[in-house]
């Protein structure tokens, strides 16, 4: 039996924007392991540079993972230690890694967490909706039908929903949002955090849809959206009595589909039509 102790995996959180966003322990870290797997090795240099980190790169990602956590573990079984990152944040949040943790903790390698930003907590951070209990749904479908369907599913859920989503679908993922959660319903679009051009814009809904489709610059970028669950006050329930009277009417006198809305959704029949 080999004498030889096994090498540790560190799971190292890097900044998401601001290069600065890095913690000495990170930094530590990353400059005395032996090797580093990196998510693009391009990508990661210039932060490595920066802080006069070394250390040799090797590539992790989501086209070669399966392949790659074989040949990490016969490192990590050899006694080298390992470090995990990804382009930006926490690894494994929305990003390559968790085959490459599970495999080496079923190994019985130890899996250390050098923890540092995340884009869905730092927005969450600021955004001003609850956030003592929260959802992190990563992206949503990139299809519309199976985009709405995932949120027709959660469209009932009571805590803060945190979404990603990248710069050519934000607008189409606000609008099925609105259609679905309903056009009151408060919501946070955070765009490029830490970065030169950050903006967190707080407004219901159908208001963010008209701002992200009149402002192109609110279409560029990395995007965080955070929507408020859905709760039982008074503009919660109109909210939703708005969105599915507008479904009704399409089919149904406005007075008719009034009522039903009403009923259904418990909102006040006046408030949505006047007879």
């Amino acid at each position: 039996m080999s004498s030889h102790q096994t090498g540790c995996l560190w799971v190292v959180a890097t900044p998401i924007g601001h290069r600065d966003d890095i913690s000495a322990r990170a930094i530590e870290t990353l400059r005395n392991v032996t090797v580093i797997a990196a998510e693009d090795t391009r990508h990661s240099k210039p932060l490595l540079l920066q802080h006069n980190i070394s250390t040799p790169l090797i590539a992790l990602h989501e086209h070669n993972e399966r392949e790659a956590v074989a040949a990490i573990l016969r490192r990590l079984e050899q006694g080298e230690s390992v470090a995990l990152i990804s382009d930006a944040g926490t690894p494994l949040i929305s990003d390559p890694g968790f085959r490459l943790v599970r495999a080496a903790r079923e190994a019985g390698i130890r899996c250390a967490p050098v923890p540092g930003a995340c884009a869905a907590i730092a927005a969450l951070s600021v955004a001003g909706l609850p956030s003592d209990r929260f959802v992190f749904e990563g992206f949503l479908p990139a299809k519309s039908a199976a985009r709405r369907a995932r949120l027709q599913e959660l469209a009932g859920d009571s805590r803060t929903l945190i979404f990603y989503e990248s710069s050519h679908r934000v607008l189409e993922s606000l609008t099925d949002m609105r259609d679905v959660f309903g056009a009151g319903r408060a919501a946070v679009v955070a765009r490029e955090l830490t970065k030169l051009f950050e903006t967190v814009l707080s407004e219901p809904l159908g208001d963010l849809v008209e701002r992200v489709a009149s402002d192109a610059n609110q279409q560029r970028g990395e995007f965080v959206i955070l929507v408020a669950g859905r709760g039982d006050d008074v503009d919660d329930r109109l909210a939703e009595g708005q969105r599915v009277f507008a479904l009704l009417r399409q089919e149904l006198p406005a007075a008719k589909a009034a009522k039903l809305a009403a009923a259904i959704t418990g909102a006040p029949r006046k408030a949505l039509y006047e007879v």
